[in-house]
């Protein structure tokens, strides 16, 4: 990959704003071509006439609008370099989707499970890169893969859930790591660091923290995005694939469980089992 990004192809989800936002106008600088995905069309339109790429609209909390966001990438890009899975956030109250998922679970775990295995045929033709946005509150994770939806689990405002996907992530990803072995393509998780951006809007806690700090509380989006533009960018990032950098530690602190092969080939099955694949 390298510092000179022309001709290469990446996806962003989470793209319209914060550190998605911020790691698209990079790359896009640095000669990427970049697919922004969001949920807000303005806002998602806007980014992308920044930075010169193309703009794909998709709500996580519909399934079927993942499925077309997957068959839209694939007919517009003939290979895809990069797959930045950033979408997702905190979630308040315990709510259904559509889909009958709960929420955090569907937006932050199973919509990019299903967009990344709808595109990594593409991906693995293309001897590309999965990454995934997790954090480090991943150690605060309760993983029940008989409750994945928090139905019985204390739901505690949502951080539990919020920390409990972000352990999915990292499995995933180390999952990811193992199936795609010895065809070229990579996968790694990152804690960006707490970023001061729209995490959160809905938590009272932390739009008071927000309030009390004048809007200074944690790293700005472009420092934020700063792990995800190094992994996107750099062809050796140091590390094997499967790992969860903390910034720009490729030995971040992660849950007992997030070194359990078992437990991420069962969460990987569970899921498409969920998903129907």
């Amino acid at each position: 990959m390298g510092d000179t990004l022309d001709g290469r192809s990446i996806v962003i989800t989470g793209a319209s704003s914060g550190i998605g936002r911020s790691a698209a106008i990079e790359l896009a600088r640095r000669g990427a071509s970049i697919a922004v995905v969001g949920r807000n069309p303005e806002r998602t339109a806007d980014v992308a006439k920044l930075v010169g790429g193309t703009a794909f609209v998709a709500d996580y909390d519909h399934l079927d609008q993942v499925r077309a966001l997957a068959d839209a990438l694939l007919s517009h890009f003939a290979h895809i370099d990069v797959l930045a899975n950033n979408a997702g956030g905190l979630i308040g109250d315990r709510e259904l989707t559509d889909d009958g998922f709960e929420r955090t679970f569907q937006s932050n775990h199973l919509a990019p499970f299903l967009l990344t295995s709808l595109l990594l045929p593409r991906i693995t033709e293309s001897r590309g890169r999965v990454l995934s946005t997790a954090s480090n509150s991943n150690l605060v994770a309760r993983l029940d893969l008989n409750d994945l939806g928090f139905e019985t689990l204390p739901w505690l405002g949502g951080w539990r859930a919020y920390g409990t996907t972000k352990l999915e992530t990292i499995l995933f990803i180390r999952e990811l790591a193992r199936r795609t072995a010895g065809t070229g393509v990579t996968a790694y998780s990152f804690h960006p660091g707490y970023v001061a951006s729209n995490f959160g809007a809905d938590i009272p806690i932390m739009n008071f923290a927000q309030q009390i700090s004048g809007g200074r509380l944690g790293l700005s989006p472009e420092q934020g995005a700063e792990p995800l533009v190094f992994l996107a960018s750099t062809a050796n990032v140091g590390a094997q694939s499967g790992a969860y950098f903390s910034r720009s530690n490729p030995k971040g602190r992660t849950h007992r469980l997030a070194n359990n092969a078992a437990t991420a080939t069962a969460l990987w099955e569970k899921s498409a089992e969920l998903l129907g694949l």
